[in-house]
């Protein structure tokens, strides 16, 4: 950061936006590796965590574009991870269901994501990293409500 000019090194939204840049790079990577997206984690952690829902659900609960969606759940679908059925309540509605095959894909992205977040904070302490995500969190949040 000795290139940066100070006036902007010390801004904390200049420093969120590297760190978000570093933060993408090694959770892309490591999903890469494990043959995933982040997009599948997000449908496949929403249906662990909500159960059974339709793919605007998903959308909605992951902040993904409804195209998005499809593919991810479409890819997901064709590995073995989710099933995808027609709503008998409403035909023009497809529902979206993990399977087990999805559960255990899940837990070897979760251990990925966890390989990421350590790589990520590794210079700080664990009490550090705790203060950390409840500061960030408590931004989103201010900042989701409008």
């Amino acid at each position: 950061m000795e290139d940066t000019p100070a006036r902007l090194a010390d801004k904390p939204s200049w420093l969120l936006t590297q760190l978000a840049v570093h933060a993408h790079r090694l959770a892309s990577e490591g999903f890469g590796e494990a043959g995933a997206r982040g997009y599948h984690f997000r449908v496949l952690a929403a249906l662990d965590e909500f159960g059974v829902a339709s793919q605007a659900e998903l959308g909605r609960r992951c902040a993904m574009d409804r195209s998005d969606v499809v593919a991810a759940v479409t890819e997901l679908a064709e590995r073995g991870f989710v099933e995808r059925t027609q709503d008998p309540q409403d035909r023009r509605r497809n529902m979206v269901t993990l399977t087990g095959a999805g559960q255990e894909q899940l837990r070897r992205l979760d251990r990925v994501l966890d390989q990421a977040q350590d790589t990520l904070l590794e210079p700080l302490a664990a009490q550090d990293r705790q203060t950390l995500t409840r500061l960030l969190t408590a931004l989103l949040a201010h900042h989701r409500r409008g």
